[in-house]
């Protein structure tokens, strides 16, 4: 039942549990519906292409980065280098893999940037097959989005387009508490997030690993105001008002 009222959620189902158009174009596609959705989503924002990239590279993300022994500064800051700007791991991903395009998807670029080469390669042939089912679908890949301050925040918000369940907002002891169906979570070592100076006030999160306490792993900060649009029918007037009160100072009155 959980499942069902996420697709319906999504824009999968109907009110009669009926796939729907966005349903049947969703299902197209070899990926988790959250990420269908954010992949049908970014053609309103001109990033399709960037999210390809992205749902390509989700799909390796457990092996794109290594440390070998005695190389682990230098693996860190080759790594920390992706994350420049990009507010969190998902275009950090995108970085590595427009990068080793850039170079010519060299090995030697791997070697030298600490990034499994196999892995990479795997992301490519995913991305492939992903265009391809965009044309069955009629999404245009190409993105016409430029190179601007303004595309980054536009793959974050296609990215919410599929994963607004998904969003947490920070506490005062560090962590972060799920907004729907409240828990305590954690940023995961791996995320460019973990310990920064000036954590985000709310992240998206891609999934939850359980070890020794609860980690949300490959978050992006998003911007609370930008699910008035996408999910309205999910986060209704009342939540999104009682997040904005609780980021302003409480006023006191005096006679």
């Amino acid at each position: 039942m959980r499942g069902m009222e996420h697709l319906y959620a999504l824009g999968a189902l109907n009110d009669e549990g009926e796939l729907t158009k966005t349903g049947r174009c969703m299902a197209e596609f070899p990926c988790d519906p959250t990420m269908s959705k954010s992949i049908l989503g970014s053609a309103k924002y001109g990033c399709v292409s960037e999210i390809l990239t992205i749902c390509a590279m989700l799909d390796v993300s457990n092996s794109v980065y290594y440390r070998p022994k005695g190389q682990e500064m230098h693996a860190d800051n080759a790594h920390k280098g992706f994350s420049q700007g990009a507010h969190g791991d998902h275009v950090a991903l995108m970085n590595v893999y427009n990068q080793w395009r850039e170079n010519g998807y060299h090995e030697a670029w791997c070697y030298d940037n600490y990034v499994q080469y196999r892995s990479m390669v795997r992301a490519r042939d995913v991305r492939d097959q992903l265009e391809g089912l965009c044309d069955r679908v009629e999404v245009d890949y190409k993105s016409d989005r430029p190179d601007d301050d303004k595309k980054n925040e536009c793959i974050r918000k296609a990215l919410c387009e599929g994963f607004f369940y998904n969003i947490c907002r920070l506490q005062k002891n560090g962590d972060y508490h799920t907004i729907k169906k409240p828990k305590v979570v954690s940023i995961h070592p791996s995320s460019a997030l973990f310990k920064l100076e000036n954590p985000p006030d709310y992240v998206l999160y891609q999934e939850l690993v359980y070890t020794t306490k609860e980690y949300i792993r490959i978050n992006s900060e998003v911007n609370i105001s930008w699910l008035k649009d996408i999910a309205p029918h999910y986060y209704n007037s009342n939540d999104l008002q009682n997040e904005r009160d609780k980021k302003m100072p409480k006023v006191v009155k005096r006679n």
